[in-house]
């Protein structure tokens, strides 16, 4: 077969190919319409989902930022001149802090930041002694997917628990973190509260086995320091 007939043959084919192409297109030109709509919208929603989203997490962010900074400003100190935004007491500090939370957590809700708004809500809340929004609060971040900030908000849920003399359901709790701990509350340290929890109540030998316990698994870290000092004072 010379080269021209080859190039023949190809080019029939292409044209035949183009033409049952083209003639599905247009026995199913409404469907392939729809289909192709379906795929736009399906993308826009995609592209604007991503876009709102990270609008969204950045504006949670800025307001999680701006409420962890006014709790954490100094007071005013005695006897300074007025300053608008510098609070003279811890309450009034923590209460406008309090606000700030409980609003990011309304307005951002499902996103990541509403957990830890909810955290320091309920931390915020106890301080102001609305126990039991504290308690809700705590708890909804004790939920969190993020073991490190579901652990700090149970170790504020069992000093909760502590404060209203709910000491087995502060036990439960420690016991829980001992068994997965995490960076921001490690097994020692729930150890020790927990022996701290023993020794108030009157069971010493409980404490003592618990500070034993950290002090030869963290020999030479502050945990183990401190549960040695524990030891030689009782």
């Amino acid at each position: 077969m010379d080269t021209r007939t080859r190039h023949a043959l190809k080019g029939d084919k292409f044209a035949q190919a183009a033409a049952t192409s083209a003639s599905w297109v247009g026995e199913h030109q409404s469907s392939v319409l729809r289909w192709s709509i379906a795929i736009v919208v399906a993308l826009l929603l995609i592209v604007g989902g991503s876009v709102y989203w990270g609008f969204r997490t950045s504006a949670a962010n800025t307001a999680l930022g701006a409420a962890v900074d006014l709790y954490a400003a100094p007071l005013a100190q005695p006897g300074a001149p007025f300053e608008p935004g510098v609070y003279t007491t811890a309450e009034a500090r923590a209460r406008e802090a309090n606000r700030q939370f409980v609003a990011i957590a309304h307005d951002f809700a499902w996103l990541p930041e509403t957990s830890k708004a909810r955290y320091f809500a309920g931390v915020t809340y106890q301080e102001l002694g609305r126990n039991g929004n504290a308690e809700t609060e705590l708890k909804a971040a004790a939920g969190s997917w993020d073991r490190n900030l579901s652990n700090l908000a149970k170790v504020a849920l069992a000093g909760l628990y502590r404060q209203e003399n709910r000491s087995s359901d502060a036990v439960d709790l420690y016991n829980q973190l001992v068994a997965k701990p995490s960076a921001t509350v490690s097994a020692a340290v729930a150890q020790l509260d927990l022996a701290d929890l023993y020794a108030a109540q009157g069971k010493q030998d409980q404490a003592r086995a618990l500070w034993a316990k950290v002090k030869d698994a963290d020999k030479d870290g502050a945990a183990g320091q401190f549960a040695a000092q524990k030891l030689a004072a009782k």
